[in-house]
């Protein structure tokens, strides 16, 4: 198999804290095979528009601690079509560079399994950095803890106030797709309930065990909502509520992007490095269309098409009976 000699790392999609740590990984690993590397700055606008840097061991010097990534992102239009890519194909070529590691979520992954299907010459990597955890084949993504971590910060200094006030407070948090933060943040902050978009959660069902809590003394209560809940968004489940229950101020709030900032957490530090340290070598072992993960604590390949077309990222049972117990 030819030995590559030039790759080049890029972030895209929505940022997640932790992706300064893979790139930094995927550039010293690179060094230490003797590979060239370089960063392409603004994600696959950066390859269509020539935005390529080489970068050296001190590039990436202290950035283990910075939120965001280093190298900027964007989502590219011009990327979906054939005339985008055809330029971004001659742009790496012209540079010589042989393999790409791609970092973010399903939107990255399926711009890149088709760019390396069109071009396989090019191989590609990639690495799940979405704060979500909605990816097939690796049991954590980057940059899913430290939102956790920040989202459960924030409730937990709005639980002040809700307690201050006898309030009840409605949370968003992040999740379309999975109610991965949402499930631990509600957890690990004692809410009296979660809505999720794996399970439906009826209004009058949410009010009755409301009206339950008050009954039992609840003084406060808190309920988180994920973005992608079915019941039509925070504030239609507020209303909802509000018509039902009188005996609290209801308030709400959005976390929004709050949750994607911030210095990683030592897990995604790891994670990270981890993940940027395997994929390299995933490259130089001539491994393609793959994305590292990790399982079980150990670091696995899975084809790019499985991760994106598998959905069996399903909450744990464990988790979700325990939320319903823990908050009588």
């Amino acid at each position: 198999m030819p030995k590559i000699s030039k790759i080049a790392v890029l972030t895209s999609g929505g940022d997640a804290p932790g992706m300064n740590a893979c790139i930094r990984a995927v550039v010293r690993t690179a060094i230490h095979h003797g590979l060239e590397v370089y960063g392409i700055r603004q994600g696959y606008q950066g390859m269509i528009n020539n935005d390529m840097e080489q970068m050296q061991a001190r590039s990436v010097s202290n950035i283990l601690n910075l939120g965001g990534t280093i190298l900027k992102t964007a989502r590219c239009l011009d990327f979906h079509k054939d005339e985008g890519m055809e330029k971004a194909y001659q742009n790496l070529k012209a540079k010589g560079i042989e393999g790409i590691v791609v970092i973010g979520g399903d939107g990255t992954f399926t711009g890149a399994l088709r760019f390396s299907k069109k071009y396989p010459d090019i191989k590609v990597i990639g690495v799940p950095g979405t704060i979500d955890n909605d990816l097939y084949g690796s049991t954590y993504t980057l940059g899913f803890d430290t939102a956790t971590n920040t989202v459960i910060e924030a409730i937990d200094k709005i639980r002040d106030t809700a307690d201050a006030h006898d309030r009840l407070f409605f949370i968003e948090v992040m999740g379309r797709d999975s109610g991965a933060i949402a499930l631990r943040a509600g957890i690990s902050c004692g809410a009296e309930a979660i809505l999720l978009p794996e399970k439906e959660t009826a209004i009058e069902e949410l009010i009755a065990g409301i009206k339950a809590g008050h009954y039992n003394s609840k003084s406060s209560s808190i309920v988180i909502v994920a973005e992608g809940d079915k019941n039509g968004g925070v504030y239609n489940v507020s209303e909802a509520v509000k018509k039902e229950v009188s005996h609290y101020d209801i308030k709400v709030t959005i976390l929004g992007h709050l949750q994607r900032g911030g210095s990683p957490s030592a897990f995604d530090r790891v994670l990270g490095s981890r993940l940027g340290f395997a994929a390299v070598n995933a490259l130089t072992a001539g491994q393609s269309q793959k994305m590292v993960g990790l399982q079980a604590n150990v670091v696995v390949l899975t084809d790019l098409e499985e991760a994106l077309n598998q959905h069996e990222f399903n909450l744990e049972p464990d988790l979700l009976q325990m939320a319903e117990v823990l908050s009588i």
